[in-house]
């Protein structure tokens, strides 16, 4: 008899500071959160921390597959655009460009992108109800 795969969990604990703003917790980690109504410059409101989980998912996912590709990189940048709509409130697209200082050949390169776009579990969770499109490249120089 096959039994079915553990599937992980993930938790967040976020709470009110006050009313310019909150902060997540997970595991040892926090993250001062913009949930003030006029704006704050030293944190990451909800759209923004959509743009950084989701950029954080590409990294992750490079992170896993380029051992198994044996695709080398010595850096690598993720740069998120994302435009709001507002009736119904959402992101109505998200753009991206990955950035990866390598050598690899431009065939590998998409296959990384493949990758990303394949197995990432909040790249897959956000494609559906949004405009998400983007490149990948090699740094210049």
């Amino acid at each position: 008899m096959n039994e079915a795969p553990q599937k992980m969990t993930f938790s967040v604990d976020t709470r009110r500071v006050d009313a310019h703003g909150s902060v997540a917790h997970c595991k040892q980690a926090s993250i001062a959160l913009d949930t003030d109504m006029q704006g704050r410059a030293d944190a990451f409101n909800p759209a923004e921390l959509l743009l950084a989980a989701l950029s954080a998912c590409m990294i992750k996912g490079i992170e896993r597959v380029t051992p198994i590709l044996t695709f080398r990189l010595r850096g690598l940048e993720v740069r998120m655009n994302g435009v709001r709509r507002d009736v119904p409130p959402g992101m109505e697209s998200i753009t991206y460009e990955i950035i990866v200082d390598t050598d690899e050949s431009d065939h590998r390169l998409a296959l990384l992108h493949e990758n990303v776009k394949k197995f990432g579990t909040v790249f897959n969770t956000v494609a559906p109800g949004t405009a998400l499109s983007g490149t990948i490249r090699r740094t210049a120089g």
